[in-house]
């Protein structure tokens, strides 16, 4: 027991559901209770059925198709197999369907023969003329109908009363019903029946003929056919019915049709019942074709077509390997070539026969293996210089500042965004006593190992100015100076294409007073209240030239004040149409965030620029400082 519950919980849902409903349609089936449930339940699982076969086969067919030789014989079984099997089921599902219908048809017919048989002897007494002698009438009627139904009940009133058979207490239906034949419902104690009956009124006569409709009866409609029922009125007989199997294909079908049949109490209340033939193939093609001999030709026919089908679907599947086999010998020696390969043996070759297109691959890979023993010392210089470079950013990022100097009046936030491993990119900051500090920015021409190189030269050489400024205390500091003797040192130390855009302040927390020199670079944006101001350039470019004279300029930094430093990498992107960023829109920016937090305001920028290229990495360095005087 507990073995079987662990088994049934490792099933899937889908599982489950499948074995509940095949056991609600097998009982269904074995009691031929609710026909049309039991229809559902079996159409519901043959779905599930479907379902779980294909999730099994997935599961299967992902451990059994890794090798590409069982990958061509799957793939031969769905273009070719797959589609012949399917379409044959659809020929024997339909070929069940139609043969079902055909002996529904069969008895169907009958029983309306036999029903029509059942009223005109019943009118032809109803208008018995008169002088004639209703006994004899009756006597001769009593005959045709016992051919049909043999058990009949009949009651007719008007000129005389006649029963039959003479004990019969059969009387008229209620009043309402006018001229009816055919199938009728009646109650027969606490149980409802099945009865064929005709009733017809004209001119004071009246009639009633009633009979039973069993098992017998409805078996009898078409000899050797099968077990003929009205679900649930009248069920099948004890013993079946149903014809001995022919053949092996000779399998066991039904089919079911269903009728409308009205209430004796009312006319208008209608009953809905199912007529079920159980039945086999021989038998329905015995009725169709008349004879024996024709219907089990017909069928021996259809069973050596089949026959013939799956000989030539195996014999089909077996070429179909022997050629996948032929094709996946040189696959496999590919394969284990590239065993050899994983494995760092770059000398092994494949064997090379013939001059077909798998052989072409052979040498192909030869030919792979061959250069990629080359490109091996290629990468691993490449991975020696990629180390290095990360070992370059790393040293970068700690040459950017970590702690903004304290000040009671001047907020600073710097950002820089590399467009590569390492940025060419500049900003600092540096404490130079209790009251003053220096912040700058600048933008390296280059990108790369060079220009970082040539940033960090930079950083150096202020810092090493700022903490020894010949003798000099920070209230004697020069922003022209500092950056005249930077731009000789680099000149003097660089190459003459390496030189740098550089904006140097110094701001004195005191008089609030900011001193600055532009040495080239973009003009920093100073926004006062809704005024915006350009800090325009006082100088060339550091390290060109020999000698530069730089100029100096001084503003006061008022209450509110936000100065924003940026290099080309903020303005200079452009989009899918070339259009560049511009000044104009950082404005904007600068305008609308001027209230919120420098951090996010320096985000908002690089995210609108970011938005405006819609490249995935940057074009260009993108660094910022921001500002604030508190």
């Amino acid at each position: 027991m507990r073995k079987g519950l662990d088994y049934w919980r490792r099933l899937g849902r889908f599982d489950q559901a499948f074995l509940v409903c095949f056991a609600l349609y097998a009982l269904l089936y074995f009691t031929r209770l609710a026909v049309n449930l039991q229809f559902w339940m079996g159409f519901l699982a043959i779905v599930l059925a479907l379902i779980v076969l294909v999730r099994g086969a997935h599961r299967t067919m992902r451990k059994a198709i890794w090798r590409l030789r069982n990958r061509l014989i799957v793939a031969y079984l769905f273009i070719a197999v797959v589609p012949v099997v399917l379409i044959l089921a659809l020929v024997l599902s339909a070929g069940w369907a139609v043969i079902g219908q055909m002996a529904v048809y069969l008895v169907n017919t009958e029983l309306t023969h036999r029903l029509n048989t059942l009223q005109r002897p019943a009118e032809a007494l109803l208008h018995t003329p008169a002088g004639r002698d209703p006994e004899a009438a009756l006597s001769r009627v009593a005959l045709l109908l016992r051919n049909g139904f043999p058990d009949f009940e009949l009651y007719m009133t008007g000129r005389s009363e006649l029963h039959y058979p003479p004990n019969s207490r059969l009387t008229h239906p209620p009043a309402g019903w006018k001229r009816a034949s055919g199938l009728v419902v009646k109650k027969d104690g606490d149980q409802d029946r099945l009865y064929a009956w005709v009733h017809d009124v004209e001119q004071g006569e009246e009639i009633t003929v009633l009979a039973p409709v069993t098992s017998d009866v409805l078996s009898s409609l078409v000899p050797g056919l099968g077990e003929v029922s009205f679900v649930p009125l009248v069920a099948s007989a004890r013993e079946s019915r149903v014809p001995p199997r022919q053949s092996f294909a000779d399998i066991e079908l039904n089919g079911f049709y269903p009728v409308y049949v009205p209430s004796w109490d009312s006319p208008d209340e209608q009953r809905r019942i199912t007529l079920l033939v159980d039945t086999r193939i021989s038998a329905v093609l015995g009725q169709v074709f008349q004879k024996g001999f024709w219907a089990e030709l017909a069928f021996q026919i259809f069973v050596v077509l089949v026959g013939l089908l799956l000989l030539v679907e195996m014999a089909s599947l077996y070429a179909g390997v022997k050629l996948s086999r032929s094709i996946t010998g040189a696959v496999h020696e590919l394969y284990e070539a590239t065993q050899h390969v994983k494995e760092g043996n770059f000398s092994y070759r494949i064997p090379v026969t013939g001059n077909d297109q798998l052989a072409e691959l052979g040498a192909s890979f030869n030919t792979m293996t061959e250069n990629l023993g080359k490109l091996i010392v290629v990468a691993k210089e490449k991975e020696r210089l990629e180390s290095e470079l990360a070992i370059a950013r790393e040293v970068q990022d700690q040459l950017f500042p970590k702690d903004v100097p304290f000040t009671k009046t001047l907020e600073l936030k710097g950002v820089c965004h590399p467009a590569r491993m390492v940025s060419g990119d500049y900003y600092d900051f540096v404490a130079l006593s209790d009251s003053s500090l220096a912040f700058a920015i600048g933008d390296v021409a280059g990108k790369g190992i060079s220009a970082a190189l040539l940033m960090a030269t930079i950083q150096s050489t202020m810092r090493t100015q700022l903490s020894n400024p010949n003798g000099a205390g920070p209230q004697h500091y020069s922003t022209a100076k500092l950056v005249a003797t930077l731009n000789r040192q680099l000149w003097a130390n660089t190459t003459p294409e390496k030189y740098a855009t550089f904006y140097f302040a110094i701001y004195d927390e005191g008089t609030n007073a900011l001193s600055y020199t532009n040495a080239g670079h973009l003009a920093p944006i100073l926004l006062r209240g809704s005024t915006l101001t350009m800090l325009d350039s006082t100088g060339t470019v550091v390290g060109a030239f020999p000698v530069v004279k730089y100029g100096e300029k001084t503003i006061h930094m008022e209450k509110g004040d936000l100065l924003v430093a940026y290099t080309d990498g903020i303005v200079e992107p452009e989009n899918a149409y070339g259009e560049m960023f511009g000044e104009d829109r950082l404005k904007d920016l600068i305008v609308k965030y001027a209230n919120a937090d420098s951090s996010e305001l320096i985000a908002r920028t690089m995210e609108a620029v970011n938005h405006w290229t819609g490249a995935g990495e940057l074009q260009d360095d993108m660094t910022m400082v921001v500002a604030r005087r508190l």
